[in-house]
């Protein structure tokens, strides 16, 4: 870049330095010629330059004035007197200064050598580009230090044009002292004093990540384009494997697709110095599938191949290459196969940017792929479309608008119980089809209309008379071909749509049922609390040996069995109180199958196979044995004469793909539990109504009808889904589906075993709204020693709450109440008494939860009917230790 001055003169990079004819200037050049060949630092001023020899620079300075001014200013200001004018060795010094930073900030690698191509200096980028100090280049010749072996014509050349003074720009590699090679634009000049070339300099810049973007970007064109010209896929295949190895080295390159339907790893393209074209191969645990589960690429030495084995993620069958580098193959996410590249030699390796760029070629390898696979798709398809359309279930057919059939498929002639086309196509659609011809004519004008029908329902007749309902869907088109305008039409038999109607009615009906059976076990449980409360009390005052404790156990144990019988009935409305904790399902069926076994008896197998790693699910582990307990028992019932049942778990994921017919499943991971049998088995109609309460199939007295019920109430409380399969003669197949939880499992146990409760002298406000239980609790807190404050509503309790001047220390209230209920009870009392304790009563756990976190429920709610002494024990929980 040239430099204008004031004098008009100017200096250019690799042209002369334009001599000056005074003498001093004449001194200069001599003494600077000296100096560079000596090997001083390259400054255009000699320090020992004679005074009497003017000391002005050939390069003109346009700022020099206003700088110098302001160096004598700092002089004043200092206080020294008399301050006089920079000295010409000042000014040169102050240029030196300036020009030696250019040359260290420069942000190309730039080396100065004398005549014989030694280095004299060199910038801080060039020790930076090259990898060599400032003590390992000085001296030393540019040509061994960073000239490849395989380029000494080019050393030559370039000499010759320096040594007959001619500037170059060319762009060439260099060896850095790591041996790697460099892409670089080199620019060199002779420098020349007194019309001779004392020394040389030149400029490296990297140019090598253009040459690499140059080189990707023509890679990436060329495989576009032979992607449009290709038409065999091995032809394809070869070219992009010519164009990675003029990118990398390529020489053991393969191709490698996942055949999802197969579940098999082919190999299309396969060339390797070392190893032969495996056959198809099931998926396995190697580096290639690592690819495909991660979807991100990898570049794998041994090292990184042990660590990958040890956290047993990989498995090797023999010993890997030195490097190994493999991409996955995607289209929108979607990962079909994997482009890998193995290295054998030691003199070659492969770096992060290799992987970078063969990751791009990838996604143009995999659109390329994607797009010729589904070419070939495309054909099948045109192929299997016939076949298609003869193996449907539906009735497909052509017709004219007049009232004849064109073409139909076997489905529509096996509907209308034909045994040939020939017959069909002989049918007049409006008289010998339609059961009422009106309904065809309504069809056609609908066609004409609007061009389309979409669930046209009418009433067809069969061969044998028998009347069908069909719905019919289609379209009318241009004859092309035909005379006139045809019908292209699908009909399905929605004869058997009625028994779905009937499915969803009963799904309706299982819901009010639900709703019920809650309220009746609600109102139920108040009078199981006091049948049981009172029992209790007798039981407690009359001996074994009076005549009525007989009569007071046979009480007690009715009462149990309502007691058992409301909880089945909360169970199958949901609403009955769960422990939710996370569970390791295999843990609880392998605990299961130990008591199991006895149970269904020695003509009954029973065998489990757990998938391992499974997971864990949120529930009720002592629920979820009742559920297993059940659908076991269910199954040793179908098998009177003996038979097997399979207990199996595994971990799977839902989506669209899996059951399909099950829209209404949440998509996600599973945990998945089924129990199959080889029993009677069941018929539609049975398994239609299997999980209503009090539905049974067994004979009187064998059954209440609540197992399955309670095994739908809790399946579906815990967030999970339940499905049966079922024929009869060949067994049923149960299968539950919980939500998989990613956290560690919590211990379960027995309930620690409960000791006679503690009284108190505490104060209690009792609200409830039913009075025979209000009365029984105020009495079993009284002789307990409580003070007891009762209110039979929610606004009685306010006001009695705020007409006691004294504590109160709990507060025991029912949650469904007229007027005030037992939350918003809660709500308006704490702000006045915020040190207030709270025991909710209930026969639903729901109600009593409110905002509180289920972890933490149980400790504020009793669950209705309850014992006296889990009254008191509950109470006393609540309260803490007693004081006195």
């Amino acid at each position: 870049m040239p430099m204008a001055g004031s004098r008009g003169g100017s200096f250019q990079m690799g042209g002369r330095v334009t001599r000056s004819p005074q003498a001093r200037e004449l001194a200069r050049a001599r003494t600077l010629r000296q100096a560079l060949q000596s090997g001083a630092s390259p400054a255009f001023i000699s320090p020992s330059l004679p005074n009497n020899v003017a000391q002005s620079s050939s390069l003109s300075w346009s700022f020099e004035k206003t700088i110098f001014e302001k160096t004598i200013s700092e002089k004043k200001n200092s206080g020294e007197k008399n301050p006089k004018k920079l000295s010409p060795e000042e000014i040169l010094n102050i240029r030196r200064q300036y020009l030696e930073q250019i040359f260290q900030n420069s942000p190309d690698a730039v080396v100065i050598t004398n005549p014989s191509f030694r280095a004299q200096c060199v910038n801080q980028e060039f020790q930076r580009m090259f990898g060599y100090s400032a003590s390992e280049t000085l001296g030393h010749s540019i040509d061994e230090l960073i000239f490849p072996p395989d380029r000494a014509a080019e050393s030559q050349w370039i000499a010759q044009c320096l040594q007959r003074g001619e500037p170059l720009t060319l762009e060439t590699r260099r060896r850095c002292k790591d041996g790697t090679l460099l892409d670089v634009c080199l620019s060199s000049a002779p420098l020349i004093i007194d019309g001779q070339a004392v020394a040389f300099y030149a400029i490296y810049r990297d140019i090598s990540e253009r040459k690499r973007a140059a080189a990707l970007s023509s890679a990436l064109y060329r495989i576009a384009e032979k992607a449009s010209a290709a038409q065999d896929l091995q032809q394809f295949f070869a070219s992009i494997h010519g164009i990675v190895d003029e990118l990398m080295c390529a020489r053991n390159f393969s191709i490698t697709v996942h055949e999802e339907e197969l579940e098999l790893l082919t190999f299309p393209y396969f060339v390797d110095e070392r190893e032969s074209a495996p056959a198809p191969t099931k998926l396995g645990s190697g580096l290639i599938e690592y690819v495909l589960r991660t979807g991100e690429a990898l570049l794998c030495t041994p090292e990184t191949a042990e660590q990958l084995r040890k956290r047993g993620e990989v498995e090797f069958s023999g010993k890997p290459p030195l490097q190994w580098l493999g991409v996955p193959l995607k289209v929108n996410d979607h990962i079909f196969g994997a482009l890998v590249l193995r290295n054998y030699s030691s003199s070659v390796r492969f770096h992060e940017r290799d992987k970078d760029v063969l990751t791009l070629i990838s996604q143009q390898l995999a659109a390329a792929i994607d797009r010729k696979r589904n070419e070939q798709a495309l054909r099948r398809s045109e192929i299997r479309y016939r076949s298609l359309v003869q193996t449907a279930v539906y009735g497909i057919y052509r017709s004219s608008l007049e009232g004849r059939f064109l073409d139909v498929n076997p489905a529509l002639i096996g509907m209308l119980g034909y045994n040939s086309a020939l017959d069909v196509l002989a049918l007049d659609p409006q008289k010998d089809v339609f059961v009422d011809p009106a309904e065809y004519n309504r069809l056609v004008d609908e066609f004409r209309r609007n061009g389309r029908m979409d669930g046209f329902e009418a009433r067809w007749k069969r061969k044998d008379g028998a009347t069908i309902t069909v719905r019919i869907s289609g379209r009318a088109v241009a004859g092309g071909d035909e005379p006139s305008d045809v019908l292209e039409a699908i009909a399905e038999d929605i004869t058997e749509r009625r028994v779905l109607e009937d499915q969803f009615r009963q799904s309706q009906k299982m819901e009010a049922v639900g709703r019920l059976a809650g309220g009746i076990a609600h109102d139920f449980n108040n009078l199981l609390t006091v049948i049981n409360g009172y029992t209790e009390v007798l039981l407690y005052h009359l001996s074994p040996g009076h005549p009525l404790h007989a009569k007071a156990e046979a009480i007690q144990q009715a009462s149990d069995r309502a007691t058992t019988l409301t909880r089945q009935l909360l169970a199958f409305s949901r609403k009955q109180l769960l422990e939710l904790k996370v569970i390791d399902v295999n843990a609880i069926v392998t605990d299961m199958e130990r008591l199991l076994r006895p149970l269904i008896g020695e003509h009954i197998e029973l065998t489990t196979s757990l998938a391992p790693n499974i997971g864990c699910t949120r529930a009720d582990a002592g629920q979820l044995e009742q559920v297993i307990m059940n659908l076991v028992v269910n199954a040793k019932d179908a098998m009177p004469n003996g038979g097997k049942i399979c207990i199996r778990t595994a971990s799977v994921t839902l989506d669209d793909s899996y059951r399909p017919e099950n829209t209404f499943i949440k998509h996600g991971p599973y945990v998945m539990i089924s129990i199959s049998d080889n029993g009677h088995g069941m018929d539609r109609e049975t398994q239609a109504r299997i999980f209503e309460p009090f539905f049974t199939t067994k004979e009187k007295g064998k059954g209440t009808g609540l197992g399955l019920s309670t095994v739908y109430g809790i399946i579906k409380q815990s967030g999970g889904y339940v499905f049966v399969q079922s024929e009869l003669g060949r067994g049923t197949v149960f299968t539950i589906y919980f939500p998989r939880v990613d956290e560690p499992s919590e211990a379960h146990g027995v309930a620690p075993i409960s000791h006679a409760a503690a009284g108190g002298t505490e104060t209690i406000l009792l609200v409830e709204d039913e009075d025979s239980v209000r009365q029984l609790v105020r009495e079993t807190l009284e002789s307990r020693g409580y003070r007891v404050l009762e209110a039979s509503s929610g606004d009685a309790a306010l006001a009695l709450a705020t007409t006691h001047a004294d504590p109160i220390h709990l507060l025991i209230t029912d949650v469904v109440m007229p007027g005030l209920n037992g939350h918003e009870l809660v709500e308006q009392l704490l702000p006045a008494r915020p040190a207030i304790k709270v025991l909710y009563l209930s026969g639903y756990a729901q109600e009593a939860f409110g905002t509180t976190s289920p972890a933490e429920a149980p400790k504020f709610f009793l669950q209705k009917p309850f014992t006296l002494q889990s009254l008191s024990r509950k109470v006393r929980e609540i309260l803490g230790p007693a004081t006195n």
